[in-house]
């Protein structure tokens, strides 16, 4: 990576990209570029060590088994914990938003400590799966207009005090706790249980993840006219009745 370029890491590919999240890592990357950014972006297989002078780690959904691996691996790796404490910006879905947080219940029913990045913990639903398009309002203190996704989880997470939730929900589930929240943040962590894949649904996340890395308030403008198409798209099909 060249000291000059914003850089970029998708974590664990090979485990967690079961849902097209991978997606997000594209969406950064295009949006950095049209800035004329320059951008070195690292793909990290899962016998790969972590490195810790990222600016951006992305982690996306993945099926039980992939996700226990995956947390076994990040723990005895422990670069991204030492990359967060370098300043660096996270940004989780799903299987990955749980990995972040205290603990979760694995493919073999246990409970499986996560990283410890995010004041939550996640347990297993009793019901049905939260499956289905979401729509809501993401934290005031973000600035950043309503949140659009696609759910498909049955993990209920639960947040400590710590954590922010990063939205409220008009429409689907979130967190699965039935209070209305979806995701959690603090200042440089996120999670998410939003697919589609989120970034691409909400590209000013994207930009927000940029600002923080680059420590900058603003970012130059760009077209973003398939974006809000897509959004538009989106949030209409969400609302209309089943």
């Amino acid at each position: 990576m060249s000291d000059n370029s914003l850089r970029l890491v998708w974590i664990y590919p090979d485990l967690l990209s079961t849902y097209g999240d991978q997606g997000n890592a594209l969406v950064v990357e295009r949006r950095a570029r049209q800035r004329g950014l320059d951008v070195a972006r690292l793909d990290v297989r899962s016998d790969q060590p972590i490195p810790t002078s990222g600016d951006i780690y992305l982690i996306g959904g993945g099926e039980d088994r992939p996700q226990r691996l995956a947390a076994e691996r990040l723990r005895r790796d422990g670069g991204l914990e030492r990359a967060v404490g370098n300043g660096a910006i996270v940004f989780s879905v799903c299987a990955g938003y749980q990995i972040l947080g205290h603990e979760f219940i694995n493919d073999l029913g246990q409970r499986e400590p996560g990283l410890g990045l995010l004041d939550v913990h996640s347990t297993r639903g009793e019901g049905e799966r939260c499956v289905g398009d979401v729509f809501g309002d993401i934290d005031a203190r973000l600035g950043l207009p309503p949140l659009t996704g696609f759910e498909n989880h049955q993990g209920v997470t639960h947040l400590g005090p710590t954590a922010r939730p990063f939205a409220n929900v008009r429409l689907g589930k979130g967190n699965g706790t039935g209070d209305g929240t979806e995701g959690a943040y603090n200042d440089t962590v996120f999670g998410t249980y939003m697919h589609g894949p989120v970034l691409a649904r909400n590209p000013l996340i994207a930009d927000l993840l940029l600002k923080l890395a680059l420590d900058v308030n603003a970012l130059p403008p760009i077209d973003d006219r398939w974006y809000e198409a897509l959004r538009t798209e989106r949030i209409a099909a969400a609302q209309q009745p089943a």
